[in-house]
């Protein structure tokens, strides 16, 4: 064994030695990022919106991904190319076996249908998640993936890029300040679907298509029963689908409802009832087709109300090209300004409405609050606005659990509850039993539960069973 004053020697040898490596940033140059301050991730889906959150996440290479996965080695091509040195993968289960000990954090670009298992595994491993819009398929699988993100200690968001942006802080400040007085309804719309809905589906017709070389056709299936490959289904289209997607309401839902939402401190609803547009294939022939969400809808939520000067808070959503009617004194072109949709707000003082994520937020001419100006936001800003809601997640990452994200599964695994309650509400209108409509009706709920308590057919809409044996 050396003596004291050898040991003492070597351990100063070996500090000064560590100096030469470890060099000071300043050193470096200016914008330097050094290899311990970055993020290393990897993406499941890289195609389509997974484009945008690959590309706001990497941040011109502030941050890294070491790995990539996806079903479809078309839409995969141009990452492939850019980080060619990242292993890739179809299967998400064989990256995180191969590869999960070289990532710390998933982002999950893929249809509906298969986000809550690729999010639950990858959270049962200790990776912090980013889950693209809607959280979920199903409102069993939210509630999930809400308590699984407590329970593992990982940093989550939501795709929902506006909640990172100025306006909804804005509305959220001035409906919680009583800009308005105490609101009691709210109206959300939107242009969706762009994408074919209503209509009859290859499944339906028996039509099928080879499968395209570069397509795992079984694994973009995923969670769903088996079908025939039709380019019907993807990519994108898919949303009009039940098996994939949460139709309009699901994509844009998260964007319009997360505003009032948050904004009124929303909880779950109590009821729930609805409206669809119909089809007709012939003369006095009304048309189902259960395999696709139908042409449009209207969703009537109603929440109990933290405000004592209000019972409860009516909540209706449009979609398929249906607006809301406006109150009188309202003027057109000050409401529906965004062709994308918007949102109204009506309180006992007045009126407030916004475009998508609450942009441009407007206080009406009808009202005690008519010429108010709207007041600074409570809450920080995010850098970056709506662009900055995929490296606002990252920073977070790297800070660890507990740090603050626009989107974490706490706000919007409840948000997504709610927005799919409207889609549960429309599959129990569309019942038939016995050559009639049962659920056609107002139907109550229980949130803590998750259980309709007066109609019981409607509660298969509440979780789905999974096929091709993937579990939760």
């Amino acid at each position: 064994m050396p003596n004291p004053s050898r040991r003492k020697f070597l351990s100063r040898s070996a500090l000064a030695a560590a100096a030469f490596y470890i060099v000071p940033r300043h050193v470096l140059g200016k914008g330097f990022v050094a290899p311990s301050d970055k993020l290393n991730m990897a993406a499941v889906g890289c195609g389509g919106k997974a484009d945008v959150n690959i590309r706001q996440a990497y941040n011109n290479g502030s941050d890294n991904f070491v790995a990539l996965c996806d079903v479809d080695d078309r839409q995969s091509k141009k990452y492939r190319a850019q980080f060619a040195n990242a292993p890739y993968f179809q299967d998400y289960r064989e990256l995180f076996d191969k590869a999960g000990k070289t990532f710390d954090a998933v982002i999950i670009s893929t249809p509906d249908h298969m986000h809550a298992p690729i999010a639950m595994a990858a959270m049962q491993l200790g990776k912090h998640v980013y889950v693209e819009k809607p959280l979920t398929h199903d409102i069993y699988e939210a509630r999930m993936l809400t308590e699984a993100a407590r329970k593992y200690k990982v940093v989550t968001q939501m795709g929902n890029q506006g909640s990172s942006g100025d306006a909804t802080r804005i509305i959220e400040t001035a409906i919680q300040d009583k800009l308005i007085g105490s609101v009691h309804m709210v109206y959300c719309w939107t242009n969706r679907p762009v994408w074919p809905q209503g209509v009859r589906s290859p499944k339906d017709k028996g039509e099928s298509q080879p499968v395209p070389t570069g397509v795992n056709w079984p694994l973009w299936l995923g969670t769903a029963p088996a079908r025939d490959y039709h380019e019907a289904y993807m990519p994108t289209r898919w949303r009009g689908y039940w098996d994939f997607g949460t139709g309009a309401l699901g994509d844009m839902g998260c964007h319009f409802m997360d505003v009032p939402f948050r904004a009124l401190n929303l909880k779950y609803p109590t009821s729930v009832e609805c409206s669809v547009g119909s089809v007709y294939s012939d003369f006095f022939k009304e048309a189902f087709y259960d395999d696709v969400c139908p042409p449009s809808s209207a969703i009537h939520l109603t929440f109990p109300s933290e405000d004592h000067k209000v019972k409860e808070i009516k909540f209706s959503w449009f979609d398929g090209g249906i607006r809301p009617q406006l109150p009188d004194g309202v003027e057109y072109s000050d409401v529906f300004r965004d062709d994308n949709g918007g949102m109204l707000f009506i309180g006992s003082k007045g009126m407030l409405t916004g475009g998508l994520f609450g942009n441009d937020p407007k206080i009406l001419s009808v009202g005690k609050a008519a010429g108010k100006a709207l007041p600074a936001p409570r809450k920080p800003l995010v850098e970056g606005k709506t662009e900055g809601h995929q490296q606002q997640w990252v920073k977070a990452c790297k800070q660890g659990y507990g740090a603050y994200t626009s989107s974490s599964f706490d706000q919007s695994g409840p948000l997504t509850e709610t927005v799919l309650m409207g889609n549960l509400a429309t599959r129990s209108y569309l019942a038939r039993e016995g050559g009639k409509f049962t659920g056609r009706k107002k139907l109550l709920w229980d949130g803590d539960t998750m259980k309709i308590t007066n109609y019981d057919y409607a509660n298969q809409f509440v979780k789905r069973q999974y096929n091709g044996g993937y579990t939760l």
